[in-house]
């Protein structure tokens, strides 16, 4: 079982096809929600209007209603409403959904009014580039939310018929083990328990033994056991594992509990940020770096004329870091070191805020960090993101995870040109503390953060806080 293949999708069919689509994020169930949201938006006019609809020819309306749809869809799929949910203590689906459609409504009607005014400066005919009544467009939020939750309540449905209800291990001492089996029992959760494990050790070969397909750790005291080989090999097959949460874990400010046999638990994950945020994460960058390019082009190019001035050749300096997925890259930045900087016998190491190898006419370069502007184009390649892990060295990196357990899960994501961490932290801060801003950073993302991040660099660099 643990030798399966995790990219496999028991809720599509076998096919080949199939299985490269959904590595893609491709789910059979957008072909229904399409479908669904596609009736609503037509059949809300049917019943408003009948067969004649007003202010615009039928085929503006239809055009109107698949721009919507594309919108409602991709608001669902950057939301992770078509990532892989585990089934035990799963969240209503309503309210996940009533957010995402009430957001795509809100985009909808803000393009429909841009495209308005556009198409009004330039005489382009309707005034209304979008006939798509407000009204309508209310109840596509509504009854589009509630059909989408039906969608997802089908999909359980059918996956629990073709793999059986979710097959329980049950991980805890023995008083432990007692009362979560009483629990499941009075609850009636509609999961079978395989078995219960209490050691310290052999939890994959007992997994592997109950062909279990979800792992309820009792106590925290388990995790030190799992983190992080152990939990990311059972993420790794696609198994469920949940903690189950006491008191003195609420002091933690846990949120987006789930609720299974009455009793709490949070959802562990050893891959922090899903397939869908990631590629939103993407598609931000590009528009960012689009958005910002009249200021960020010029900048680049008074500053290659002031090293090349101060510093001469070569201008760019190559070195390679470790990008996504621990793949190497050749990250480049402008020269601010004297040439053979580490030609003394020293190897690799990291760079010290007096560190004698720098060009005195390059510190300030330095310190307002405009010698990563060069990284730029590692952004466009896809190879960094704007914000992100800071890349590291081969050799550091490998000592790193040797030391630090979990450092190779900051690797999920491209590394950046600034992160959580660099606003925080100093060149001196302990590897092991920047682990801890750049995991908090893969697990709360969202562009506002990132615009936060962003925004608070600048102020870095201006206070020459680094």
């Amino acid at each position: 079982m643990l030798g399966g293949d995790p990219s496999a999708e028991p809720d599509a069919a076998p096919t080949s096809l199939l299985r490269r689509l959904n590595r893609r994020g491709f789910r059979l169930v957008m072909i229904a929600d399409v479908l669904a949201l596609s009736a609503i938006s037509i059949g809300s006019m049917y019943v408003r209007f009948g067969f004649d609809w007003p202010d615009a020819p039928t085929r503006n309306y239809l055009l109107s209603f698949a721009l919507a749809v594309t919108v409602f869809i991709a608001s669902l799929y950057f939301g992770g409403l078509y990532e892989r949910e585990p089934r035990l203590g799963a969240p209503p689906a309503l309210p996940r959904a009533g957010q995402q459609t009430l957001a795509a409504g809100g985009l909808v009607a803000l393009l429909s009014l841009g495209l308005s005014g556009v198409f009004r400066e330039l005489g382009l005919g309707p005034t209304r580039a979008l006939p798509f009544p407000i009204i309508n467009l209310s109840i596509l939020i509504v009854l589009g939310a509630m059909a989408i939750a039906v969608n997802r309540r089908l999909v359980h449905l059918v996956r629990t018929r073709r793999e059986g209800p979710p097959r329980v291990l049950l991980v805890g001492e023995a008083s432990e083990l007692a009362v979560a089996r009483q629990h499941l029992d009075d609850e009636r959760v509609p999961a079978r328990v395989v078995g219960k494990h209490s050691a310290n050790a052999g939890l994959l070969e007992e997994v592997n033994r109950t062909e279990a397909t979800d792992v309820m750790l009792l106590s925290p005291r388990w995790i030190e056991a799992i983190y992080a080989d152990v939990l990311g090999e059972l993420d790794r097959v696609g198994i469920t594992v949940v903690l189950r949460i006491t008191g003195r874990e609420t002091l933690y400010g846990l949120e987006r509990l789930r609720e299974i046999g009455g009793m709490p638990f949070v959802l562990l994950r050893a891959q922090t940020m899903p397939r869908s945020r990631a590629r939103f994460k993407r598609l931000f960058d590009i528009v960012l770096l689009v958005t910002a390019a009249p200021f960020w082009l010029p900048l680049v190019g008074l500053v290659a004329l002031y090293q090349f001035a101060v510093a001469g050749r070569p201008l760019l300096f190559w070195q390679e870091r470790v990008g996504i997925g621990g793949r190497s890259f050749q990250m480049v930045k402008f020269r601010t070191m004297v040439p053979d900087a580490e030609a003394d016998g020293h190897g690799a190491r990291l760079a010290e805020a007096d560190d004698p190898r720098i060009i005195p006419a390059c510190r300030w370069i330095r310190a307002t960090r405009f010698d990563e502007l060069p990284q730029l184009w590692n952004v466009i390649r896809g190879e960094m993101s704007l914000v992100g892990p800071r890349p590291e060295r081969p050799e550091l990196t490998t000592g790193f995870e040797h030391r630090i357990a979990g450092y190779d899960r900051r690797h999920e994501v491209p590394p950046g040109l600034t992160g959580l961490a660099q606003i925080h932290g100093r060149y001196h801060t302990d590897p092991e503390y920047k682990l801890g801003y750049d995991l908090q950073y893969l697990v709360n993302w969202s562009p506002l953060l990132d615009l936060q991040i962003l925004l608070r660099t600048v102020w870095v660099v201006l206070a020459r806080r680094i």
